[in-house]
């Protein structure tokens, strides 16, 4: 069963470049023993290869890893690039990325504190 991923709890971008070629278990162990995060935590974890016109998606789906995988036929993603980071992603930064827009939008309004009155 497909999931409705605009719901999902924790959205992951590894960042740098991984190896397209890698599947399920080989991307499962990048995030749990390179970055120690748990799989099983209504996470999406996003993957990008050298080239930045494809990504690949793995989620848990309660009784089954999903993976997905997308080449884009014109452009390229802005795929943060610090080998050594995962970035928690908003639904909102993941929306910019899949766009091809960079995470960073500095000229975006941000979301207030509550109580927060100028």
């Amino acid at each position: 069963m497909l999931v409705d991923f605009t719901h999902v709890k924790n959205i992951f971008v590894v960042c740098g470049r991984t190896d397209m070629r890698c599947g399920i278990d080989r991307l499962a162990g990048i995030i749990t023993d390179k970055y120690n995060l748990d799989l099983f935590d209504d996470a999406l974890f996003l993957f990008c290869g050298l080239k930045k016109d494809r990504f690949k998606v793995l989620y848990w789906d309660t009784d089954g890893f999903i993976l997905l995988y997308k080449r884009l036929e014109n452009g390229n993603l802005q795929w943060p690039r610090n080998q050594e980071e995962v970035k928690k992603l908003t639904s909102q930064e993941l929306r910019w990325l899949l766009e091809g827009l960079s995470i960073q939008q500095p000229k975006a309004i941000k979301p207030a504190r509550k109580g927060c009155i100028n």
